[in-house]
């Protein structure tokens, strides 16, 4: 076991349980609203029955971890335990704060980004606060055809309409919604990057000028790749081209310029691992 890697995970575990804390103590819970999952649950019964919405949680997990202890691992088993526990205390400690608004709207944009910040950190350890990722480990277990992003949304949507109907306002299921979009678009952005980048695809006669081109003015690389047109029947060399948005219009005059009759095809690229682009 690599101790200073699991001490690290471990801190990473318990501060993301509290950010998410944040999210839902100061943000989602004082104006009933909910992210999914087991927190939407326990937001039902910290207001039906008054019970503190950590202790719920914990609650609700203990049966959870029983069943999944021997399908998740030993490491992610103790990260994901205590990620539960950490979750469950720091929700109740910060229950006795007064919420930071009441604002319903301004509860849902930033509990969703709040708890989707802690929620990146957490994923990025490794590690995990329960919930509806056993849920989702469980029934693959059964059902090993299921798919977990569809588990977790059918499940998110069934405890969400839940909320709607406990509460009686169709305004708590919209909001729920939003926070639920929002928090997972800040894991996209932790998880890629807010520095999206664009992929070039150019077919051209003059692909070896271009390409010199391009690694002379703009210092990015090209790949050629090997194609054939169909409608005419000519093998063709496709140049690849990962670029950012500022060197997208430079590279299209490039090309242009050098062959007036070049095909250029622009896409978005979700992430970029390599020289020039992101390390790792």
């Amino acid at each position: 076991m690599n101790i200073k890697k699991t001490t690290i995970e471990i801190i990473g575990t318990i501060a993301g349980a509290f950010i998410m804390a944040v999210g839902v103590s100061l943000f989602l819970l004082p104006n009933q609203l909910s992210s999914g999952g087991i927190s939407g649950i326990a937001t039902i019964t910290y207001y039906l029955l008054n019970i503190p919405m950590g202790t719920m949680i914990l609650i609700i997990n203990i049966p959870l971890f029983l069943i999944a202890i021997y399908k998740i691992g030993k490491n992610f088993f103790v990260k994901s335990l205590i990620g539960t526990i950490a979750l469950s205390v720091f929700i109740d400690f910060l229950d006795k704060i007064e919420p930071l608004t009441n604002d319903r709207f301004l509860a849902c944009i930033y509990g969703g980004i709040i708890m989707g910040l802690g929620t990146a950190l957490i994923l990025k350890v490794n590690s995990s606060t329960g919930g509806t990722d056993l849920i989702g480990y469980i029934a693959k277990e059964y059902r090993p055809t299921i798919s977990m992003s569809r588990a977790i949304i059918i499940l998110d949507t069934v405890i969400v309409s839940l909320n709607v109907v406990f509460f009686k306002e169709i305004e708590i299921g919209l909001y729920s919604a939003i926070a639920i979009y929002l928090m997972g678009k800040m894991i996209d952005i932790l998880f890629e990057g807010i520095y999206f980048t664009k992929l070039l695809l150019i077919v051209s006669d003059k692909n070896e000028e271009i390409a010199q081109r391009i690694g002379e003015k703009i210092r990015r690389g090209t790949t050629g790749l090997f194609g054939k047109g169909m409608y005419t029947n000519e093998k063709k060399l496709v140049l690849m081209c990962a670029a950012s948005r500022g060197d997208i219009a430079k590279i299209k005059m490039i090309a242009r310029e050098i062959d007036p009759n070049s095909f250029i095809v622009i896409t978005n690229s979700r992430e970029v691992v390599g020289l020039g682009f992101k390390k790792t």
